[in-house]
């Protein structure tokens, strides 16, 4: 280590020396040659997340609680992602759908008589009875149906009517209420086929009967069993048709004396039928309407006509 003179203090008479120089490695030390160098430059430091992307993208994940740990495994653990998992516990919670049901399934209910006379417009045809209707006693009673609504919206009542006025149907505008099967069910799948096979001829006896000018199919299932019944078994497929049918398909034909009454086939009024949207529905039964409209229109021409030849 070299050797240095003291400073001395400038006297009061002295001129005042120049201020030190700053302090720096450059002094007699030359402290710079103590400085560690490295042979690369240091690289600037960054955070682990930045300098990983995919590490920056991952979600933060919690710790899982213990009672978490001690449990069940994880959907992903078990194999089972969890949308599948989820559609596993809503097919759980559905109801199984319904199947055939015995007539003694609902013996307890009362069967529903017919509202029919001589000299119809009409004659409507529904499947049999629902749970409702049995219980209240009145065609087409459950309230998602649209019979009652399709009747009036068509133009085949002038006026809305209730199902309370299923009797008075034949009176006060010429139209008559049967079924094709006579118990009740709480949906067309609870009856077999034979049953709607075995009510044909008993359709036909009242067509025959009571002389309807037509009869009207409420519902495809119902015509697709007439149709094999008098086809020998052979199913409708293709041929099938809304609205009305040919000639050569009338009911209840008297041979040489009444040709038989005219067939419709108009959809289901079921809420549980929506293979046909609202709007096709409608022009289905607006079609009957319109008929129905002209032959009430012609009779009262008629009755007019037979009251002035009369007196």
């Amino acid at each position: 280590m070299s050797s240095a003179e003291p400073a001395v203090e400038p006297g009061a008479g002295d001129n005042p020396s120049p201020p030190p120089p700053p302090s720096s490695f450059h002094g007699r030390l030359q402290l710079q040659d103590f400085m560690y160098q490295s042979a690369d430059p240091p690289a600037p430091r960054r955070s682990a997340r930045n300098a990983n992307p995919t590490a920056a993208a991952a979600p933060i994940r919690s710790t899982p609680s213990p009672r978490k740990r001690a449990g069940a495994p994880s959907p992903a653990a078990s194999g089972v992602s969890k949308p599948a998992k989820k559609q596993q516990q809503q097919q759980k919670k559905k109801k199984p759908s319904s199947g055939y049901a015995p007539p003694s399934t609902y013996a307890h209910l009362p069967l529903l008589p017919d509202a029919i006379c001589a000299d119809l417009l009409v004659l409507f045809v529904g499947l049999n009875p629902g749970l409702q209707t049995a219980r209240t006693g009145h065609a087409y009673a459950h309230p998602t149906n649209t019979f009652w609504k399709l009747l009036h919206s068509s133009g085949i009542t002038p006026r809305p009517c209730a199902a309370t006025e299923d009797r008075q149907m034949p009176a006060l505008y010429g139209l008559g209420l049967t079924n094709i099967v006579a118990r009740p069910s709480r949906n067309g799948a609870e009856l077999r086929r034979h049953e709607l096979d075995d009510g044909v001829a008993l359709l036909e006896d009242k067509a025959r009967t009571w002389r309807p000018e037509a009869v009207c199919v409420v519902g495809k299932s119902i015509w697709e069993s007439i149709w094999r019944v008098r086809h020998a078994g052979a199913p409708v497929g293709a041929r099938f048709r809304y609205g009305w049918q040919d000639t050569a398909e009338n009911m209840g034909v008297v041979d040489g004396r009444w040709p038989g009454a005219r067939v419709f086939v108009a959809s289901s009024t079921s809420g549980l039928a929506a293979t046909l949207s609202p709007a096709q529905k409608q022009e289905i039964w607006n079609e009957l309407g319109a008929w129905v409209k002209m032959r009430r229109a012609e009779r009262e021409v008629a009755a007019e006509r037979e009251g002035v030849s009369g007196a």
